[in-house]
């Protein structure tokens, strides 16, 4: 008896350009925006045995260049697509790329196929390229019966709201941002976690963020008036990488009250790199977190950031926009690491 012939799965690849298709100038050294998307298929011409293979161009450009623009046309293109195609690829440059595909998680929250970011940290034109690799492992993830946005680099599988570039050189140039990898990939591809599985309720779409945000890094000697500047230029949310566990010093209080009674949301994480923030360790933090600000808990720079202009965008009120700071959507957040370390610490 024949076995049934298994279904060729249909993958969408959205290209926005990025190092895996830029040439080096000869004239400056410099990495410039060069080919197009047909060079995927020379990156690797029997990709097309793992899937059956489309394309769509959203930009060819530096990531660097990438904003919230580029965001919103990822997901309107995958929520077109989205009956058509069982996984999807997005090829783009390194450097923000953390960003995006923490965006895309928020607007796409409840997706029931596989989104992949991938790129590579050498040009596809040159022999010691990890694009192929990339590429390849990109779309075998796309296939599988996962549900979420990920990022596919060099041997990890990431949650696309966890992930974060730690090495401009490296070919492993993502980790994990406190949390395991989802997945490696090896000789096979292993899964670490149970989550993210497929499904096939309706896909909900909330797209749309808004850039009028700010972030600040405190440095000894920081001085109120800047917060406030922000605030009477109408500034939408700010973002402060605070000392320590969250600490802010006593000065910039009258200013988080300020923003607090202009209901402006504002958002403290740590400046210490891999940390959590756990505003109450010490009093600084405490009267800091009494003043208003929201805690970002273990979420990584890119998430907070990109989820803030989110919940922005889609009109939430300021108390709503606290409470669903703290909203688990992706994954993206965990409150028990600063429970435990609360609870370790002051009792």
């Amino acid at each position: 008896m024949k076995k049934p012939t298994k279904r060729i799965k249909k993958i969408l690849i959205l290209f926005c350009g990025g190092s895996i298709s830029m040439h080096k100038d000869e004239r400056t050294g410099a990495l410039q925006v060069a080919f197009g998307v047909k060079q995927l298929f020379q990156i690797e011409p029997r990709i097309t045995e793992l899937a059956n293979i489309s394309t769509t161009h959203i930009a060819n450009i530096d990531s660097t260049n990438f904003d919230h623009r580029h965001w919103e046309k990822i997901v309107k293109k995958i929520a077109l697509n989205y009956k058509k195609y069982d996984g999807f690829v997005v090829t783009m440059g390194t450097n923000t790329m953390a960003y995006a595909s923490s965006a895309v998680s928020f607007a796409l929250a409840n997706i029931g196929k596989p989104v992949i970011f991938t790129g590579s940290q050498i040009p596809a034109e040159i022999i010691s390229t990890d694009s192929r690799n990339n590429l390849v492992n990109a779309v075998r993830v796309a296939t599988m019966e996962l549900g979420g946005v990920f990022v596919v680099f060099g041997s990890k599988i990431i949650l696309g709201s966890r992930a974060k570039k730690v090495s401009e050189s490296d070919l492993d140039a993502f980790h994990t941002f406190n949390d395991s990898d989802f997945g490696e990939i090896g000789v096979g591809i292993t899964l670490n976690k149970d989550t993210h599985r497929a499904h096939s309720q309706p896909l909900v779409v909330k797209n749309g963020f808004d850039d009028n945000i700010v972030c600040y890094t405190l440095v000894p000697g920081f001085r109120p008036e800047f917060i406030n500047r922000l605030i009477h230029g109408g500034v939408k949310g700010i973002v402060l990488r605070a000392y320590g566990s969250g600490d802010i010093p006593y000065s910039l209080l009258p200013s988080l009250q300020y923003a607090k009674k202009r209901r402006l949301p504002v958002v403290v994480t740590t400046q210490c790199p891999g940390g959590a923030t756990v505003m109450g360790l010490n009093d600084v933090g405490l009267k800091a977190l009494k003043s208003g600000v929201i805690q970002a808990f273990d979420m990584s720079m890119e998430t907070m950031t990109t989820k803030l202009m989110w919940l922005i965008k889609q009109r939430y009120p300021y108390r709503s926009i606290r409470r669903l700071m703290h909203k688990n959507y992706t994954g993206e957040i965990s409150k028990r690491k600063a429970e435990l370390i609360l609870h370790r610490e002051l009792t």
